[in-house]
């Protein structure tokens, strides 16, 4: 592995222990009875915590400096506006007219918890449910724009990736200039679509795969906007297809019967799919990169910057010029 920038300060969530959970609910009046369970989140902290004369509840400890309390707050106020639109997405608990508190260091927010499982994409009508659920969840962000939450950009998803990884050497001397001469005409690519295919953009989930839908016997419950932002509409979507080009355009066929059954889609859009797809893989080797002082994520990623690693991505980004070369999927 190689030497990167040392971030000296104390890991984010150093102080978050058990204790200062239960402290921090106690404060808006909440009073756990001791039992905690650490849910899948590595961006933030995120706890179901028993209560002894109530239901369970889940509280969310937001990553400190990621967001401002501004941009939080939008992101609670688009949930909320979709749950007044009677949209099954799961939003924050209002304690005294406040959705966010803070507690020591930490800001933080209370959800009711929603069980659920994952959804099964393979089955026609879950799909068609789906783009019937994201379709609403459309119509209610494109109803205002967001004023403090950024952009999905190739700026911000593209370039300042590729420069985080560079500046801070976390790509090894001898696969450094492979990988930035595949990144560029990756990115190249990438501008092209974008400059070709001007659509709308409006308020999104921004991060809907399946594991932020939890499936219930009567629908789906939409969880995790942390990553809400402005965008185009097949965000939304592009997530929730797998396999071959094939399988995606029968998914995406299914997917829009009934995203279109609730709101018009910009078949033009379908052409950003592996454009959006190069950028979140770019991001996501960033958003690892940034994290690296959080001791969370060498543990849980211990196999990122490794000679494989960058090798393997080097790979991926190569096939992923060649699938931009390619015609948009057909529906």
């Amino acid at each position: 592995m190689n030497e990167k920038s040392v971030n000296a300060a104390s890991p984010p969530y150093a102080g978050l222990t058990p204790d200062c959970v239960l402290d921090a609910l106690d404060s808006v009046g909440i009073r756990g009875d001791g039992r905690l369970l650490a849910l899948n989140s590595y961006e933030n902290r995120v706890y179901q915590v028993w209560r002894d004369d109530a239901p369970p509840v889940v509280v969310k400890f937001y990553r400190p400096r990621r967001w401002s309390d501004e941009q939080i707050l939008e992101e609670h106020a688009l949930v909320a506006e979709l749950a007044g639109a009677e949209v099954p997405a799961v939003a924050p608990v209002a304690i005294e007219g406040r959705t966010l508190a803070t507690f020591s260091e930490f800001r933080f927010a209370v959800f009711p918890r929603h069980g659920g499982r994952a959804p099964e994409l393979e089955q026609r009508r879950t799909l068609e449910q789906l783009g019937r659920y994201v379709a609403r969840i459309h119509t209610v962000g494109a109803a205002r724009p967001f004023a403090h939450r950024p952009a999905l950009t190739v700026e911000s998803f593209g370039s300042e990736s590729r420069a985080y990884l560079l500046d801070h050497r976390f790509l090894p001397d001898d696969l450094r200039v492979a990988w930035q001469s595949v990144v560029d005409l990756a990115l190249q690519s990438v501008r092209r679509a974008f400059d070709s295919v001007r659509v709308a953009t409006l308020r999104l989930h921004g991060d809907c795969h399946a594991g932020n839908v939890l499936w219930t016997d009567d629908g789906p419950h939409f969880v995790d906007f942390d990553d809400a932002r402005t965008g185009p509409a097949v965000q939304d979507l592009w997530m929730l297809l797998s396999g071959d080009r094939d399988a995606m355009e029968a998914q995406i066929k299914v997917i829009l019967d009934g995203y279109q059954s609730f709101r018009d889609f910009d078949r033009r859009e379908l052409a950003l799919i592996e454009p959006l797809r190069t950028l979140r893989l770019l991001h996501y080797s960033a958003w690892i990169a940034r994290r690296w002082d959080d001791p969370a994520f060498p543990a849980a990623f211990p196999w990122f910057n490794t000679q494989r690693y960058w090798q393997d991505r080097i790979l991926e980004l190569r096939e992923q010029v060649a699938l931009m070369d390619e015609p948009p999927l057909r529906v």
